[in-house]
């Protein structure tokens, strides 16, 4: 929406969800209509809509949908009736118009610019993108698409994180998303903190762990500022299992957690016993046999071509984001002989056992390698290319080019998912997770087009 303009944005889900009151609260389980205390709610006007937000920020508050049924139904129909002709007015580019043409329509092609409404600060960076700046921006734009198209990122070992992630505190955890202070933290995050904490030895039980993060003597972190993603609410410990990846063709490195797996885990906020002991197997059970069967397939093979093996999945149906199946099977084809090689001990059988459960173990590896496209990407000055995207259950960041400044907004609400029996969206926290950093470099919704299985879910 541009500066200044009357037109308000609807909600595309309008018709199954009314707009309402969006939280994140830390205190309770909260439900995502749930309003805010009156003295921790902002409201934006339109010109702020892109605006940052600070930590001190906490919540929007949303313009009210049509919540009754005759208004849901009225805007379910005006959603999905198609016209069978359509006069067609075409604003800006004139490629747009061109391919309507091609295609027998009519179409009226009208010149436009972005409004500035007379703000200074908007006059300014118009002009400074216009004219031969602009010329710049394309030929970083095209350096940045050539880098993310040509680098073949390696899976070069699985340490542990304080050993290799730069600026890994030995009190520290990181997250998925923006930085957030410890009160701002959404409940599961908070759970699958505790539970790192208690993994960790700095704490016995969750009441414990809890009193720990809240005197703040533990530091969060954003994961992203340490060269390194997490999926969903991972809260990753000095100790935790690390995927180490390089993308030789740029100098960088990417980090990513090995998958907890289904089930009771900590990556789905969970903090139970079970939660806990999944990720002190990851540690001292799945990591040194981990490490044992890389080092063997890089003597055989070399190491891992990453993107090589996604490229692969991709075909056989994974969009290697919500479904990795494929590629977790041609990754197991790979390292089948070394996991023979472990042998029959009680470690070993537990190992294979975990890793025969888990579909989504490829998922942070490829999560690692797009974490190390992306920082060649940021290399580059004078891209405007969108370099990091991620959510941590309370807010939403992106870090534009080689910019290392988030721009901050409101978690998205989680869309369309599937729930337990007596659960509903009303239940759901907000969106979390460094994810999306696959579809940054094509991945995940940017191939879930060729994928029946993932096209068919959503």
């Amino acid at each position: 929406m541009s500066p200044g303009s009357s037109i308000r944005p609807r909600s595309w889900r309008a018709e199954t969800r009314p707009a309402a009151v969006r939280t994140a609260r830390s205190c309770r389980w909260r439900r995502a209509a749930d309003p805010w205390p009156q003295a921790f709610v902002i409201r934006l006007s339109p010109n702020e809509r892109t605006s940052t937000i600070g930590r001190d920020q906490l919540s929007f508050e949303h313009e009210q949908q049509p919540t009754s049924e005759e208004g849901v139904q009225a805007m379910s129909i005006a959603h999905r009736e198609l016209p069978t002709e359509a006069n067609i007015v075409n604003l800006g580019l004139p490629l747009f118009a061109e391919a309507v043409r091609e295609q027998g329509a009519t179409v009226t092609q009208v010149d436009w610019r972005v409004p500035s409404g007379s703000e200074p600060e908007v006059v300014a960076a118009l002009t400074r993108s216009f004219g031969l700046r602009s010329v710049a921006y394309d030929a970083a734009n095209a350096e940045v698409i050539a880098r993310l198209d040509k680098a073949s990122p390696v899976l070069t070992g699985v340490e542990p994180a304080f050993e290799v992630i730069p600026g890994m505190g030995e009190r520290m955890l990181l997250h998925a998303g923006p930085p957030i202070d410890y009160p701002l933290v959404c409940d599961p995050l908070r759970r699958s903190m505790r539970a790192a904490v208690i993994a960790e030895g700095w704490a016995t039980d969750a009441e414990a762990a809890e009193a720990l993060l809240d005197s703040g003597k533990v530091t969060l972190g954003a994961a992203n500022d340490h060269d390194t993603v997490v999926p969903m609410a991972t809260a990753l410990g000095p100790t935790t299992p690390v995927w180490v990846v390089d993308n030789r063709e740029a100098g960088t490195r990417g980090f990513a957690p090995v998958n907890q797996g289904p089930g009771e885990v900590a990556w789905f906020g969970r903090e139970t016993p079970a939660a806990v002991d999944r990720l002190v197997f990851l540690r001292d059970i799945a990591r040194p046999r981990l490490a044992t069967m890389l080092e063997g397939l890089a003597g055989a093979k070399g190491p891992l071509d990453i993107m090589s093996m996604a490229a692969q999945g991709v075909q056989m149906g994974d969009d290697v984001h919500m479904r990795t199946q494929a590629t977790t099977n041609l990754l197991v084809r790979e390292l089948l002989p070394f996991i023979a090689a472990l042998g029959d001990d009680a470690g070993s059988i537990e190992f294979a056992d975990y890793l025969s459960k888990n579909h989504l173990f490829y998922l942070t590896i490829a999560m690692a390698a797009a974490k190390s496209l992306t920082l060649s990407a940021q290399q580059v000055p004078g891209s405007t290319v969108v370099t990091t995207m991620a959510r941590n259950g309370t807010t939403f960041g992106v870090k534009i080019g080689a910019s290392s400044q988030w721009h901050i907004t409101e978690a998205p609400p989680v869309a369309d998912a599937l729930y337990y029996a007596g659960f509903s969206d009303r239940d759901a926290a907000l969106d979390i997770g460094d994810s999306a950093v696959l579809e940054l470099v094509g991945l995940g919704g940017a191939a879930a087009a060729g994928s029946p299985a993932v096209a068919a879910f959503l």
